[in-house]
């Protein structure tokens, strides 16, 4: 109603200022019937009002539809009268309906082309990352060492850029199938144990429900585990050296749980260390942190539909804790 008499308000001005013009136009020529004029006033008014409600009523629809805002793309395609101006309103909604689906095609397209290219590119970059831990391996130390380690960090980041690329196809790249926790935890430690030597922090299991299951997708569980690690030995090297792995039951749920002894994450960090590029005050002191692998644990963990927990004291560690629901969890073996 509102959008309507804002569309009409100058005719019905236009109308009023009319009827007064006309009325003094006639009481200047020496008209002085008032009754007459005021018959006139109410007959025009009336003829007014009739055709306002007319236009309103067989237009509410249409005024509706611009009033209220679209909650679906496909609202686009709805029709409304069959008058002049909303068959225009829906030529022009269709038309810019598929425009905009060609746009988003182009879009995707493009998009798919660029994650193509980064998967191909990191699988490329892995083979000569590769032939250079061979050479190394023929290296005296301490440049041996030195030369792995670079190569674990370039290893690492090159993961990193491989799941942000895959992370918006990620449903179509699930492997639901249950998983023994211990066994994972156990190729984990194996896939990182230069890098638990080589910062001194070395990892404890304890398994209060030995042989547990989950049903969660391995490699992506893998990853999320791996950058939990890898954040809990890098802000534990030298404070701390020891990591504790921790697989036990808590109201019908398993978790899984990272523990270190580290520097811990300030309070004020705290709610925002899952955000995209986000580093923090520790990030700061650690010039190689990205901001993002918080962010894709984050991601990863509500798309497997799993929960996680993190609690930190500054000085004395972090705990974050994989949380697998009820409906998650198989008989162990």
């Amino acid at each position: 109603m509102k959008l309507f008499l804002r569309e009409h308000i100058l005719l019905i001005v236009v109308q009023l200022l009319q009827c007064v013009i006309v009325s003094a136009l006639f009481w200047l020529d020496g008209y002085r019937n008032i009754s007459v004029s005021l018959y006139a006033i109410f007959l025009s008014l009336l003829l007014i009002t009739v055709f306002l409600c007319y236009r309103y009523f067989s237009r509410r629809k249409f005024y509706k539809r611009l009033h209220h805002s679209l909650t679906a793309l496909d609202e686009s395609l709805e029709t409304t009268e069959r008058a002049p101006i909303s068959e225009a309103l829906d030529q022009l909604l269709a038309s810019q309906y598929r425009l905009y689906q060609e746009e988003l095609l182009k879009g995707e397209d493009r998009q798919d082309e660029h994650l193509m290219f980064m998967d191909r590119w990191v699988h490329q970059m892995k083979t000569p990352l590769s032939v250079i831990e061979l050479t190394a391996q023929t290296l005296d130390e301490p440049e041996s060492s030195s030369l792995r380690e670079e190569t674990d960090r370039m290893r690492e980041g090159l993961n990193t850029v491989l799941y942000l690329a895959r992370l918006r196809t990620i449903t179509e790249d699930f492997h639901i199938k249950p998983v023994v926790l211990s066994k994972l935890i156990h190729e984990v430690n194996q896939e990182n144990k230069r890098f638990y030597i080589r910062n001194e922090v070395y990892p404890v299991l304890k398994e209060e429900k030995a042989g547990a299951m989950v049903e969660t997708d391995e490699k992506w569980l893998f990853f999320l585990l791996s950058q939990l690690i890898h954040n809990a030995v890098k802000y534990s090297a030298g404070k701390s050296n020891q990591l504790i792995l921790s697989v036990y039951e808590r109201l019908g749920e398993l978790v899984l749980e990272v523990k270190d002894f580290g520097i811990g994450i300030p309070v004020v960090d705290q709610k925002r260390i899952f955000n995209k590029f986000y580093t923090g005050e520790n990030g700061r002191k650690y010039r190689e942190s990205t901001g993002m692998g918080l962010y894709l644990v984050k991601e990863v963990t509500d798309k497997l539909e799993h929960r996680l927990e993190m609690e930190s004291t500054v000085g004395k560690g972090t705990a974050v804790r994989i949380i697998f629901s009820k409906t998650q969890n198989l008989t162990s073996m």
